[in-house]
């Protein structure tokens, strides 16, 4: 689903592809030093209905790429009629794929080591694979300033940690990757995902909670760093990759300039024009004890997760990743929030309920 202003977007950009040549269409996310041509190609993306996907495919097809998805056929994700829709199953049904390459192949949906190592093997004579991995590699965040030629975590120690199991799985899927494809593999490590189309309900309760008004309570110490990227700027960042032939592994992070969790809700109060009244509640023994330990793009920054929203991304930014204004993220997420059937939004899995919002500022209040 797309907001009104994003769809206005789109349907600037495809009248604008119609009167300007294809290689110049990418100019205004290009830096001059590292502009170069872009051909079109033939394009795999192994999802492309999820939160991602669509976003991806739509700009793909904008830049004037063939566009195929492969998923299980469960959803349509509202994408352009001349994408071709490959059904199978990344658990070995994978015969809709055979025989055939593409020029990149984007794997968008694997969270199974087995599935990469499948995939790989059926795709290794297509031109570049790139493999949407997670910072969550780098779990346990045990410093602050993780960057891209860190150790990842691949070994499992805990099973019963589902950080750990996530993380471990993404790490060992990046192995295999860069293993079947050598230079030819590109990996991308985003943080926190955000922007339309996010069904988690994470980011969102932001923009929600401050366009409700009130007293809002504000988890964390001030000086507490955040990290997001928006899923059309990570679409691109994608996309610009297969188009420029990047190899080797990526951390998508936003924003460019550090941030702390005090700047962001000060940003957010503003860009919604939000009627609030913050109530910044600093104990982490506190927030523990009531079962919260994030609320995304705040992240309680201890033990495993000390440097959850530190990590580094200095070589994305050289190969060209441009977050777009906060501002735009949240009053498009809350655009698109707001469009959704009322039955969904009553039903969204808000971390902090208003109900037990409340409580704890009652409990905070009264302890102070």
């Amino acid at each position: 689903m797309t907001t009104r202003r994003s769809f206005l977007q789109q349907a600037g950009l495809l009248a604008a592809a119609s009167t300007v040549p294809s290689t110049l269409l990418h100019a205004r996310s290009m830096s001059p030093e590292s502009m170069q041509p872009v051909k079109a190609m033939k394009l795999l993306i192994l999802g492309g209905t999820g939160f991602i996907g669509p976003h991806l495919v739509r700009l793909a097809v904008e830049h004037g790429h063939t566009v195929s998805i492969f998923t299980r056929g469960r959803r349509d994700g509202d994408l352009p009629s001349s994408v071709e829709r490959l059904v199978g199953d990344r658990n070995g049904q994978l015969d809709a794929l055979r025989g055939r390459t593409w020029d990149a192949v984007i794997d968008d949906s694997a969270t199974n080591p087995e599935w990469v190592r499948q995939s790989t093997a059926l795709l290794r004579e297509s031109g570049r694979y790139l493999f949407t991995s997670s910072t969550g590699a780098y779990y346990p965040y045990l410093r602050t300033g993780l960057a891209e030629g860190d150790a990842v975590h691949t070994a499992l120690a805990d099973p019963k940690d589902g950080s750990e199991v996530f993380g471990t799985n993404k790490a060992q899927c990046e192995a295999i990757v860069q293993d079947v494809f050598g230079a030819r593999g590109i990996v991308v490590r985003p943080t926190y995902i955000v922007g339309p189309g996010d069904y988690t309900d994470r980011f969102t309760y932001w923009p929600v909670r401050l366009a409700r008004g009130g007293d809002v309570l504000a988890p964390g110490r001030k000086t507490d760093r955040v990290q997001f990227i928006d899923v059309r700027d990570l679409a691109a960042f994608m996309l610009r990759l297969a188009e420029q032939h990047g190899s080797g592994i990526y951390n998508a992070i936003g924003p460019r300039t550090p941030m702390t969790v005090e700047q962001f809700l000060a940003q957010a109060v503003k860009t919604l024009d939000a009627r609030v009244s913050l109530h910044w509640v600093d104990d982490y023994g506190f927030l523990a004890a009531h079962d919260i330990d994030g609320v995304v793009p705040w992240i309680l920054a201890r033990g495993n997760d000390l440097g959850h929203t530190s990590i580094v991304s200095t070589r994305s930014w050289s190969a060209g990743l441009s977050p777009r204004p906060m501002a735009d993220t949240l009053r498009d997420t809350l655009a698109w929030f707001d469009s959704l059937p009322a039955d969904r939004r009553a039903a969204a899995k808000w971390v902090l309920p208003e109900a037990k919002e409340k409580a704890m500022l009652a409990a905070w209040a009264a302890r102070r």
